[in-house]
């Protein structure tokens, strides 16, 4: 056997020990790295997701508080046989379905047992009043379990066998001024179309769910696996999320992350990760809570569907081939051409893996350990870029949801929980500085004869026309909410006597300069000072009381609260 032969053999050997040995190291970095990345992924994911759900649902939620509020329907709610009240609970009810997106609403009475409905068609616009719910009837048993528990809020996703309907089912509790439970309600959204614009989005390699406190599946693109009516179920018969997992410890792996979170002591929007097997194949799950719903969002991702190994091969056979060539040069050469890239490759391989998305200090090489450095440095800025703008749409939806948490629909101004939090925020800094501030109660006179005379188009317009007048008529560093029906909330800080005087009788005039189709538009006003130390009750009292003072003097005047 010649010199050239055994030399050839040699290098062969050496070419293919070098080769599996560099492919060994090379495939646990890039699997260290895209588990790295997935995680990262996943997390962000999970949050977009839980955004995608949270943006159409609160909403929903805001409006069927502010319709459990609703002093016309907690009237009604004490005395359904008077006609007069009937009439004026089913014209807000009205009022509340053309606001709520599915167009439908229900109320349940928990006194007569009566459960009213209409659809976004009108159907029962001449018969609201569906059926009696009963005790002994399983499938009314959601109504009497919320009432037992005294949930104020709950989501449920149950078919409604006497509407002939399955929906995801917003459920208020309606409770008067003394706290004592009227009845529920809330409204529905038809669960088909809001799965496939929420879960079942027909992204490749991903899998989105939605489940209760308790595990139980309440969204998924698999109807068959979804627990309806889990409210009332016993645990035994629930379909929980052990039924998407192939292992026990799998599911022991998911419940245990779920019990993390929800005993978080902020209740943070934290993820946690685990790795599960899911048919067969290996899925990064993240799991977060959604503490607005009671629920957590379940993402499991195929991590060789997002990020495939397979996608390093042609990065592999260049590594492979330039180690055949610098095999066959001398020693400066190898050095040179192989072993300082790939050192500088492994280094900037484990600065990502650390989190340095952006590794600037590759060497400039050439051939196919140059490509291999750019199509790296490529990938770590798409990467990098993917990342960035999921972090951007999450803080954009969090904005968008925080805004419409606070914001009243109709008229654009802040709505009683903004303000009250905006209340309690300035009272602190007032309590801490001695600073005052003034506290104006606005209430519009006659409303009702209006609403009634004109219809609810013209008393909305009234509400929307006295809201610009209060934007027009305060400092721009002022405060002013819809405090709830006809009445509004205004803060002035800093303030002094002599302005809440001057602004509130301002506001007033603003106001009695209105008309609504040849009606004029007056409001009642009262106001007080806040003093360092007052409590928020105490303030509000003094407010209203002056209120009632401006009302009994016969309206559309002002009065300060001494």
């Amino acid at each position: 056997m010649s010199l050239k032969t055994r030399f050839l053999l040699l290098a062969a050997c050496l070419v293919l020990l070098a080769s599996a040995a560099a492919w060994t190291v090379f495939h646990r970095i890039t699997e260290g790295i895209i588990e790295q990345w997935g995680e990262r992924v996943a997390a962000i994911q999970v949050q977009y997701d839980g955004g995608r759900l949270l943006q159409p649902l609160e909403r929903e939620i805001a409006l069927a508080r502010q319709m459990a509020d609703s002093i016309v329907l907690q009237r009604w709610a004490r005395d359904p046989d008077d006609p007069a009240l009937e009439a004026q609970a089913f014209a807000e009810m009205e009022s509340f379905r053309r606001n709520f997106s599915d167009n439908s609403y229900f109320v349940a009475l928990r006194d007569s047992g009566g459960y009213y409905h209409n659809n976004a068609a009108n159907d029962y616009g001449e018969a609201r009043l569906r059926y009696r719910l009963r005790v002994d009837r399983p499938a009314d048993a959601w109504f009497f379990r919320l009432i037992e528990e005294g949930r104020d809020f709950h989501l449920n996703v149950n078919p409604d066998v006497e509407l002939g309907v399955t929906k995801l089912w917003i459920d208020v509790l309606m409770r008067d001024a003394d706290g004592e439970i009227l009845g529920v309600v809330g409204t529905g959204m038809e669960l088909e179309g809001f799965l496939q614009e929420v879960v079942d989005i027909q992204q490749p390699g991903i899998t989105t769910l939605f489940v209760d406190y308790n595990g139980a599946i309440q969204l998924y693109r698999d109807r068959r696996l979804i627990d309806y009516a889990s409210f009332v179920k016993p645990e035994g018969q629930k379909r929980t999320l052990d039924l998407l997992v192939d292992l026990p410890r799998d599911a022991e792996a998911l419940f245990g992350m779920m019990r993390e979170l929800r005993e978080a002591p902020d209740q943070s929007p934290n993820v946690r990760t685990e790795f599960v097997t899911v048919e067969g194949k290996r899925h990064l799950a993240g799991v977060a809570f959604l503490p607005a719903l009671g629920w957590f969002e379940v993402t499991l991702l195929d991590l060789e569907v997002l990020m495939p190994l397979d996608g390093f091969t042609p990065v592999a056979v260049v590594f492979v081939l330039t180690l055949l060539v610098t095999l066959l040069v001398f020693h400066l050469a190898l050095r040179r051409q192989l072993l300082v890239p790939i050192a500088a490759l492994e280094a900037a391989m484990q600065r990502v893996k650390q989190g340095d998305m952006s590794p600037s200090e590759l060497p400039r090489g050439r051939g196919e350990m140059g490509r291999l450095m750019r199509h790296f440095h490529s990938m770590a800025e798409a990467i990098q870029r993917h990342t960035r703008d999921l972090e951007e749409r999450v803080r954009e939806r969090t904005e968008e949801l925080e805004a419409v948490a606070i914001r009243d629909v109709l008229t654009g101004l802040m709505n009683r929980r903004g303000m009250q939090q905006w209340l309690e925020e300035q009272i602190l800094r007032a309590a801490r500085e001695g600073s005052h501030f003034g506290l104006i109660w606005l209430d519009l006179d006659r409303f009702k004869e209006l609403n009634d005379g004109l219809g609810h188009a013209a008393g909305d317009q009234a509400l929307v026309r006295v809201a610009e007048a209060l934007r027009h008529g305060l400092r721009p560093y002022d405060r002013a909410s819809r405090w709830g029906g006809d009445e509004f909330l205004v803060l002035l800080s800093p303030c002094d006597e002599p302005t809440l005087t001057r602004v509130a009788e301002r506001l007033r005039q603003a106001v009695a300069s209105i008309e609504v189709e040849g009606t004029a538009v007056t409001i009642s006003v009262g106001a007080c000072l806040a003093v360092p130390g007052e409590d928020l009750d105490s303030l509000l009292k003094r407010a209203d009381e002056a209120l009632y003072q401006a009302k009994a003097e016969g309206r559309n005047r002002a009065r300060v609260a001494i």
